[in-house]
């Protein structure tokens, strides 16, 4: 305890938000995967009107998220990044808490709207540690930052289905508004910063973000992959639990098992990353990332053909190995072909067209699956990767470069 009484503020303000960031990914996982079994107890929903509904409901929050981020984020440069920590955190405290209460699911989809138009924790809490940390250790403690996050992903399914599987399906959402709630009292009483706003006629605030980019279609052609890759792993979201309760024919605990599922990407990813980052590093971001797309179509193509929950978890855990190589290599090249005045910017641009992707995912499954069968969103996302591929392909050839240097 002296050890941490004594610590610089960056290293306490990281700790705190760490376990910020850990209430954030355990609330928001320990209730999503279970918001179509949720959706099914408010009427008795024809197969197709369920499947919409559901896509709505997760479509909706990152829909909000992509059209206000940007306005949060010119307001923390006046404000600072600890305001927006509170905001977040106090405004999912209650959105998550009053979701458990909807009583239709018009007023639950009202309130994943105004969840995501409020939203921005983790991104504002890399922010805040990335600008106080020492240069000499940024890598480390943005890595340990992360594991908060993808700790709680990880966690949280499986806790929220057992307890949604003995309780009922709004408890989840009542434990995901308390975590928030104890997120916003330890940001407040344990986050200290010391913030200097951006002065106003900072000339790169009106020099256009894409200006000195050299690689500028394969800039963009990582910023569509990042859309496309968000569409595809989360179109299965709005369906995984109804799936999941027809491979197990209505038997058994169907939200633990959900549950499990839907943390199988987490665990690969958390496990696969840093050893993929380091092959990246070595034979080049690009081998790694085509890597990832062809291990991400092989890995959806079969789960058309699954008939089983165990089959469908190992593919899951394949998916998850393949975001771990295609995520943060997209940002690695980004980095590359960027110059550093515009990253921020740049990478503005990419968080929201991941919550785009985010939107268009999840409402395309629900239109698929309503009008096919469940089985058939797995063709779409491998339709998805091919087009993926292709983008990036293309990019690489239209800029006449192969990018195989390390970062």
């Amino acid at each position: 305890m002296s050890q941490l009484s004594n610590a610089p503020q960056w290293k306490k303000n990281m700790y705190a938000l760490w376990f910020g960031n850990f209430a954030t990914g355990a609330g928001a996982s320990m209730s999503l995967p279970f918001l179509p079994l949720f959706i099914s107890t408010m009427d008795n929903f024809p197969k197709w009107e369920l499947t919409l509904y559901a896509g709505i409901a997760f479509s909706v929050t990152f829909l909000s998220q992509a059209i206000v981020s940007p306005l949060w984020g010119k307001l923390a440069d006046r404000t600072g990044r600890k305001p927006m920590l509170l905001r977040a955190a106090a405004a999912m405290t209650i959105t998550a808490t009053l979701t458990g209460l909807s009583p239709n699911v018009w007023v639950l989809i009202l309130l994943r709207l105004i969840q995501g138009a409020f939203s921005g924790y983790i991104n504002n809490a890399y922010a805040l540690v990335a600008s106080e940390v020492p240069q000499e250790q940024s890598g480390r403690v943005m890595g340990t930052l992360t594991t908060g996050n993808v700790g709680g992903q990880l966690i949280g399914p499986i806790i929220g289905g057992a307890i949604a599987g003995i309780f009922g399906y709004r408890i989840p959402f009542f434990l995901f508004g308390a975590f928030m709630l104890l997120a916003t009292l330890i940001t407040l009483f344990g986050v200290k910063e010391n913030f200097v706003p951006l002065p106003k006629d900072d000339h790169h605030q009106t020099e256009s973000a894409f200006a000195g980019i050299k690689q500028i279609h394969v800039v963009w052609a990582m910023i569509i992959s990042s859309m496309l890759i968000q569409a595809a792993t989360n179109s299965i979201n709005p369906i995984i639990s109804l799936f999941v309760k027809e491979l197990m024919h209505n038997q058994g605990n169907i939200a633990f098992a959900s549950g499990v599922v839907a943390a199988m990407p987490g665990i690969a990813t958390l496990l696969s990353a840093p050893r993929l980052g380091s092959l990246g590093d070595h034979i080049g971001p690009q081998k790694v990332l085509i890597g990832g797309l062809l291990l991400s179509g092989l890995a959806f193509t079969p789960m058309f053909f699954t008939t089983t929950v165990l089959m469908l978890g190992i593919l899951r855990f394949f998916v998850g190995i393949a975001d771990a190589a295609l995520l943060p290599v997209t940002q690695t090249v980004m980095t590359l072909d960027t110059p550093t005045s515009a990253i921020s910017r740049i990478f503005s641009y990419n968080q929201s067209f991941q919550a785009i992707g985010s939107v268009i995912g999840p409402m395309l499954a629900s239109g698929v699956a309503g009008i096919l069968d469940y089985r058939y969103v797995f063709l779409m996302t491998t339709l998805l990767v091919i087009i993926n591929l292709l983008v990036v392909l293309w990019a690489y050839r239209k800029d006449g470069i192969k990018l195989t240097r390390a970062k």
